[in-house]
Formats: structure tokens, sequence, C-alpha cells
């Protein structure tokens, strides 16, 4: 299978969020869910859990900004989902353990 190759591409000391193509979220803390940043997607974004996460993590939105393991679609290590959103930023992420990590990629 052949190997995908993502790149950034930075204007001067920023990056322009128009070009941005993949990214990583970490959890910090667990319980405590992180807004996805504001990236625009033109046809959703594919979201994976690391494999090296040692838990699982969630993904969603409840319609208040936020996301519990109550609401949120999980995500085991290595699990991949497509949510078609149109901002990174429709979604909140959240990990049953401090540190984790979900990567993601614009569909």
């Amino acid at each position: 299978m052949p190997t995908l190759e993502f790149k950034r591409i930075v204007i001067g000391s920023k990056v322009d969020p128009a070009l941005v193509m993949s990214g990583q979220i970490t959890v910090s803390t667990a319980g405590t869910a992180v807004q996805g940043d504001d990236i625009d997607l033109d046809n959703g974004v594919y979201i994976k859990a690391l494999a090296g996460n040692t838990g699982v993590v969630y993904a969603g939105n409840d319609g208040a900004g936020d996301v519990t393991s109550a609401n949120g679609f999980q995500l085991r290590p290595n699990d991949l989902f497509f949510f078609p959103v149109a901002n990174l930023s429709d979604l909140w992420f959240d990990a049953a353990i401090s540190g984790d990590k979900i990567c993601w990629a614009k569909g």
C-alpha cells in the first residue's frame, strides 16, 4: 500500500490555515474536552485515534460545545471515523487517559 505524505505549508512564520491538511490534537487532561482548531473543511474530516494511545478517545459535539464519554463517538486506538463537518472547530475531543491523541486529515 502506498504511503501518504502530508505537508504543512508555512508563509513566513505562520501556517496558512487554508492550506493545512492534517494535524494532531492532544487531550491533556482526561475528562476535559478540547475543541478542534478553526480549520475550514471542504469535504469533512477523518478522525483517527493514535495507535499508541492507552485508552479510548471521544469525538463529537453535544450541541452545547462539549463532548464526554457519555455522548461522544468512541474511538479505540487506531480506529478511524469520518465526520461531515464544515470546520474542525465544530468538533470536540476528550479521552479516558490524559495525553492521548487524535489525528485528523481533511476529507
